[in-house]
Protein backbone atom coordinates (compact mmCIF):
# COMPACT_ATOMS: atom_id res chain seq x y z
CA UNK A 1 0.00 0.00 0.00
CA UNK A 2 1.67 3.20 -1.06
CA UNK A 3 1.30 6.31 1.54
CA UNK A 4 2.48 9.72 2.19
CA UNK A 5 3.97 10.23 5.51
CA UNK A 6 2.70 13.26 7.73
CA UNK A 7 5.81 13.13 10.39
CA UNK A 8 9.35 11.78 10.52
CA UNK A 9 9.08 7.95 11.39
CA UNK A 10 12.88 6.60 12.13
CA UNK A 11 13.24 3.10 10.38
CA UNK A 12 10.59 4.09 7.82
CA UNK A 13 10.66 7.73 5.80
CA UNK A 14 11.07 11.39 6.75
CA UNK A 15 7.69 13.60 6.06
CA UNK A 16 6.61 14.04 2.80
CA UNK A 17 7.78 10.56 1.53
CA UNK A 18 5.68 8.59 -0.55
CA UNK A 19 6.25 5.03 0.48
CA UNK A 20 4.84 1.77 -0.05
CA UNK A 21 4.16 -0.35 3.22
CA UNK A 22 2.43 -3.46 3.94
CA UNK A 23 -0.86 -2.89 4.26
CA UNK A 24 -1.39 -4.57 8.14
CA UNK A 25 1.79 -1.49 8.87
CA UNK A 26 -0.40 1.05 7.26
CA UNK A 27 -4.13 -0.13 8.52
CA UNK A 28 -3.16 -1.01 12.13
CA UNK A 29 -0.15 1.70 12.94
CA UNK A 30 0.16 4.43 10.52
CA UNK A 31 -3.34 5.46 9.24
CA UNK A 32 -4.96 5.19 13.09
CA UNK A 33 -2.59 7.40 14.45
CA UNK A 34 -2.46 9.75 11.73
CA UNK A 35 1.27 9.75 10.74
CA UNK A 36 0.38 8.58 6.61
CA UNK A 37 -2.51 9.40 4.48
CA UNK A 38 -3.10 7.04 1.37
CA UNK A 39 -1.82 7.74 -1.56
CA UNK A 40 -4.77 8.50 -3.88
CA UNK A 41 -4.67 10.73 -6.49
CA UNK A 42 -6.62 13.19 -4.54
CA UNK A 43 -3.87 13.18 -2.06
CA UNK A 44 -1.26 13.43 -4.60
CA UNK A 45 -2.19 16.46 -6.28
CA UNK A 46 -3.05 18.52 -3.13
CA UNK A 47 0.14 17.63 -1.80
CA UNK A 48 2.01 17.64 -5.13
CA UNK A 49 4.61 20.81 -4.01
CA UNK A 50 5.54 19.23 -0.34
CA UNK A 51 6.22 15.72 -2.49
CA UNK A 52 7.97 17.78 -4.84
CA UNK A 53 10.06 19.44 -2.17
CA UNK A 54 11.00 16.82 -0.49
CA UNK A 55 12.36 15.03 -3.90
CA UNK A 56 15.10 17.94 -3.82
CA UNK A 57 15.66 17.53 -0.29
CA UNK A 58 16.57 13.81 -1.42
CA UNK A 59 18.88 14.71 -4.20
CA UNK A 60 20.31 17.20 -2.24
CA UNK A 61 20.90 14.16 0.58
CA UNK A 62 22.51 11.71 -1.91
CA UNK A 63 24.89 14.40 -3.22
CA UNK A 64 25.63 15.31 0.04
CA UNK A 65 26.55 11.78 0.99
CA UNK A 66 28.45 10.98 -2.18
CA UNK A 67 30.65 13.64 -1.50
CA UNK A 68 31.04 12.74 2.50
CA UNK A 69 31.70 9.33 1.33
CA UNK A 70 34.54 10.01 -1.59
CA UNK A 71 36.28 12.62 1.35
CA UNK A 72 36.10 9.72 3.80
CA UNK A 73 37.46 7.06 2.05
CA UNK A 74 40.70 8.87 1.67
CA UNK A 75 40.86 9.99 5.45
CA UNK A 76 42.99 9.20 8.34
CA UNK A 77 41.65 10.33 11.49
CA UNK A 78 44.53 10.98 14.24
CA UNK A 79 43.98 10.29 17.85
CA UNK A 80 46.50 11.42 20.38
CA UNK A 81 46.20 9.75 23.92
CA UNK A 82 47.47 8.94 26.77
CA UNK A 83 48.78 5.32 26.58
CA UNK A 84 50.94 3.07 29.07
CA UNK A 85 54.13 2.13 28.35
CA UNK A 86 52.87 -1.32 26.60
CA UNK A 87 50.48 0.63 24.73
CA UNK A 88 47.07 0.45 26.33
CA UNK A 89 44.89 3.44 26.35
CA UNK A 90 43.83 5.06 29.61
CA UNK A 91 40.47 5.57 28.20
CA UNK A 92 39.21 3.43 24.93
CA UNK A 93 37.80 5.82 21.86
CA UNK A 94 34.36 5.72 21.84
CA UNK A 95 31.94 6.58 18.58
CA UNK A 96 31.55 9.42 19.93
CA UNK A 97 35.20 10.34 19.95
CA UNK A 98 34.96 9.05 16.03
CA UNK A 99 32.63 11.65 15.66
CA UNK A 100 33.86 14.17 16.99
CA UNK A 101 36.93 13.77 15.60
CA UNK A 102 35.08 13.73 12.11
CA UNK A 103 33.21 16.62 12.47
CA UNK A 104 36.50 18.81 13.69
CA UNK A 105 39.19 16.76 10.96
CA UNK A 106 37.13 16.49 8.29
CA UNK A 107 33.76 18.92 8.45
CA UNK A 108 31.19 15.97 8.04
CA UNK A 109 28.57 15.67 10.55
CA UNK A 110 27.52 12.08 11.41
CA UNK A 111 25.53 10.98 14.30
CA UNK A 112 27.29 8.46 16.65
CA UNK A 113 24.68 5.74 16.11
CA UNK A 114 25.69 5.98 12.62
CA UNK A 115 29.12 4.68 13.84
CA UNK A 116 30.32 1.34 14.12
CA UNK A 117 33.36 0.09 15.64
CA UNK A 118 34.54 -4.06 15.21
CA UNK A 119 36.50 -4.05 18.46
CA UNK A 120 37.16 -1.25 21.10
CA UNK A 121 39.69 0.70 20.72
CA UNK A 122 41.96 0.39 23.55
CA UNK A 123 45.12 0.18 22.12
CA UNK A 124 47.85 2.43 20.19
CA UNK A 125 48.01 1.73 16.53
CA UNK A 126 46.48 2.12 13.33
CA UNK A 127 42.36 0.69 13.62
CA UNK A 128 39.16 1.04 11.49
CA UNK A 129 35.29 1.93 11.55
CA UNK A 130 32.22 1.72 9.48
CA UNK A 131 30.30 5.06 8.83
CA UNK A 132 27.26 4.50 7.58
CA UNK A 133 25.86 7.35 4.88
CA UNK A 134 22.25 7.26 4.51
CA UNK A 135 21.76 5.66 0.83
CA UNK A 136 25.65 6.16 0.00
CA UNK A 137 26.20 2.57 1.92
CA UNK A 138 29.07 1.88 4.46
CA UNK A 139 32.10 4.01 4.28
CA UNK A 140 34.96 2.18 6.39
CA UNK A 141 37.25 5.02 7.90
CA UNK A 142 40.84 4.28 9.01
CA UNK A 143 42.13 5.29 12.84
CA UNK A 144 45.52 6.16 13.86
CA UNK A 145 46.16 6.36 17.85
CA UNK A 146 49.50 7.82 18.55
CA UNK A 147 50.34 7.27 22.64
CA UNK A 148 51.00 11.38 24.20
CA UNK A 149 54.43 12.18 24.73
CA UNK A 150 55.16 12.61 28.03
CA UNK A 151 57.37 16.04 29.19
Amino acid sequence: MEVLLLEDIPGVGKRNDIIVVRSGFALNNLLPRRRALVATPAVRKRYAEHIKRRAEEKQHEIELAKSAAGVLRDTVLKFTRKASKTGKLYAAISAGDIAEALSEQVQVEVPEVDIQVETEIKSVGSHSAKVKLGSEGVVPVKIAVVAEVEK
